[in-house]
């Protein structure tokens, strides 16, 4: 089966471009927005609408194959590619990508993507973004002429085996950090609340007092809502570098300050997500290290997600292998052509650190569908609830997809028993 035609057409995600370093050094919201200073290079604000380019394959046989061209809200922060906006890329992809996809078999999908992943114009790869959703669309492509669901495609060609079970799922609040808890706890996700703790002055505390409030009322408002007493879910929050900044980037400080969050969590285990930015990868590395090794001097199980300078596989691949850290994000659209995530969840998997398929609110409907398959083919030990920070509409999207495509997939052969075995 072979694409016919190429189109790319600019859209919009599911949420907003943010320049991160802006926020972090204090920028104050005004409503929706925030004032001050751009500090991001290709930032026209501090918040600006979030951006996409649909890759549209047409089949010969009139089937139409669709991955969405997406960059994470905090573009260009922690050695991340740049600002990806649809105006500047349509013409270049118009250029240089149709021609290559046009007349292109798709049958094979890791030979396509791996060729696109690698493929560089003057001197330079594809923006991640790019990569991103041209990957999604070839991975339908493939699915939509074997007559079979995505995750199928990826079982296949990895030799996987098709479990036909649910990944856990994680809600992401943003700012709404108390009532969407509420939203997340009646419908029983399995890790909660994400939290976007992006700020000291509002959100963490200049003594991380902020933060410590909110992780008790998280515990006590779990157990007053909780319709089943075994609900017991997952506290995973993002604190983006923000509790080294008041401790003066000190692994034993932030360490004994994790402890007490983690006592404060009570019954549900507690996991902080990039406790700190030490500026570069090694350094990340080695503080997080240093991090996780106090805790466990302390006796404390509050386990360590790495976010930050862990963008590509093989940032995966050397954080894994430092075991500095007891799980790893696998950021989606970082990680450029979805095969890339493929093999960075199992890079984990085989190692014992815990993969945690993440991505950002600033996706689509469409990419995040196709991440859906990619979980459960690979097996993370849990996927983000995304696009956007509403939670409802991204539960619905990812949720319903899952279920969906496990009720699709196709029986599984019975395991002949000891009676059929003598009967033969």
């Amino acid at each position: 089966m072979k694409i016919t035609r190429a189109l790319f057409v600019g859209g919009l995600s599911a949420f907003y471009f943010d320049d991160q370093k802006a926020i972090k050094r204090g920028s104050k919201q005004d409503g929706f927005t925030y004032q001050g200073e751009v500090l991001t290079p290709g930032f026209r604000s501090i918040r600006q609408a979030g951006e996409c380019v649909s890759v549209i394959l047409t089949l010969e046989d009139g089937s139409v194959a669709v991955g969405d061209c997406a960059a994470v809200q905090y573009s260009g922060a922690g050695g991340r590619d740049p600002l990806f906006t649809a105006d500047h890329f349509v013409t270049f992809m118009n250029t240089h990508l149709k021609p290559l996809l046009e007349g292109l078999t798709v049958d094979r999908f890791l030979q396509n993507t791996r060729f696109f992943d690698n493929l560089e114009i003057n001197g330079q790869r594809l923006h991640t973004a790019i990569r991103y959703g041209v990957s999604q669309a070839l991975l339908e492509a493939a699915a939509l002429a074997s007559r079979c669901l995505k995750m199928e495609v990826i079982c296949r060609e990895y030799r996987l085996p098709v479990i036909p079970e649910a990944v856990p799922l994680f809600g992401q609040s943003g700012d709404d950090r108390y009532r969407a808890v509420d939203k997340m706890i009646i419908k029983q996700v399995d890790a909660l609340p994400h939290g976007l703790i992006n700020n000291v002055a509002d959100k963490l505390g200049q003594r991380g007092e902020k933060l410590l409030e909110y992780v008790t009322w998280l515990e006590r408002r779990i157990r007053a809502l909780r319709q089943n007493p075994d609900y017991r879910p997952d506290l995973h929050i993002d604190v983006y570098g923000t509790i080294g900044l008041i401790f003066d980037q000190n692994p034993q400080r932030i360490a004994e300050y994790l402890a007490r969050l983690g006592k404060a969590a009570g019954e549900f285990p507690l996991q902080i997500e990039g406790p700190i930015d030490a500026g570069e990868k090694i350094l990340q590395i080695d503080s997080l290290r240093a991090i996780s090794d106090r805790l466990r001097a302390l006796g404390s199980d509050v386990g360590i997600v790495a976010d930050e300078w862990c963008n590509t596989y093989q940032d995966v691949v050397d954080f894994t292998n430092a075991q500095c850290c007891h799980m790893v994000q696998i950021k989606t659209p970082d990680l450029g052509s979805i095969h890339n995530v493929v093999d960075a969840i199992r890079y984990c998997n085989d190692r014992g650190v815990q993969a945690y398929q993440g991505g950002t609110c600033n996706e689509t409907d469409v990419s995040a569908r196709t991440c859906v398959h990619l979980a459960l083919a690979a097996r993370p030990m849990r996927m983000l609830v995304k696009p956007g920070m509403g939670f409802d509409e991204g539960m619905n999207i990812v949720a319903n997809e899952m279920r969906r495509s496990i009720a699709m997939l196709p029986p599984a052969k019975p395991t002949p028993t000891a009676r059929s075995i003598n009967a033969n």
